[in-house]
């Protein structure tokens, strides 16, 4: 049976689920196109719509294990389709996610390895439970990592420890992947759900236009920029209601009401 990709949405917070039941939720090539489709969908959606944070999490107490294993045969032994699978399959999913402005959060329960490890770098905030498990053993398995999933594990991980990760097979704990930098929070297992809810909540409740823009800077710089033009349009938020608000809300000694 066929993984799949799910949008759930639950007021201001909305929920990306990985599923494939009996497989640790390892992604199969349909998932790609499907975690690529509900990305896509998400950002095409007008900031009145759309919600104020997302969740990505695995279902079942894992978040997920990798690629599905069981179709590599299918392709990986044909240089075409094997650079078609990476930079037409599993690339453009991954960066419609780091395209999108709304905040997201990896809600990480158990694996989270190789193509696991490659959605949750793409979220801005990560959470993991302490038996939780991080890396990219594909050394094992014969082959490298693709440029462009290379590239992005790079913007969250050390160069040491993903040489760690990619040459040694090595797998790191949740203590480990703190210290790194890879994670922002560990929790006890039975709380990775709620305390993401909870740091998901207190996003959402502030303003969502600031961190749209946030994003959207952060990736102009990763890119080089911004350029003038962007530099110019950074600063069209200055009579927006939410710009108003908040400042107003202040001096007025209130919460904003965004």
């Amino acid at each position: 049976m066929a993984g799949s990709v799910t949008l759930e949405r639950a007021g201001a917070t909305a929920r990306v689920r990985l599923a494939n039941p009996g497989k640790l939720n390892a992604i199969d090539m349909a998932m790609w196109g499907e975690l690529r489709s509900v990305f896509e969908r998400l950002q095409a959606l007008t900031p009145a719509d759309a919600p104020r944070a997302v969740i990505v999490c695995g279902d079942g107490g894992q978040f997920a294990s990798g690629g599905d294993i069981h179709e590599f045969a299918s392709f990986r032994f044909d240089e075409a389709k094997l650079r078609h699978f990476h930079e037409h399959v599993v690339a453009p999913a991954l960066h419609a996610m780091l395209d999108c402005d709304t905040p997201l959060l990896a809600q990480i329960d158990g694996a989270c390895i190789g193509g696991g490890l490659e959605i949750a770098a793409c979220c801005d905030i990560r959470i993991c439970g302490e038996s939780s498990r991080f890396g990219a053993p594909i050394a094992k398995l014969g082959f490298p990592m693709a440029p462009a999933e290379l590239q992005l594990l790079r913007r969250v991980v050390t160069e040491p420890v993903l040489r760690e990760m990619l040459l040694e097979a090595r797998l790191h704990d949740a203590a480990a992947a703190l210290r790194a930098g890879l994670v922002h929070e560990v929790v006890r297992d039975d709380q990775v759900a709620a305390r993401t809810a909870q740091r998901a909540d207190a996003l959402a409740a502030l303003s969502p236009q600031a961190a749209r823009i946030n994003k959207r800077t952060l990736r102009q710089i990763e890119q080089g920029g911004p350029s003038a033009a962007e530099r110019r349009a950074h600063f069209n938020y200055a009579a927006s209601a939410e710009h108003i608000e908040g400042v107003t809300a202040f001096i007025e000694k209130r919460p904003a009401r965004f």
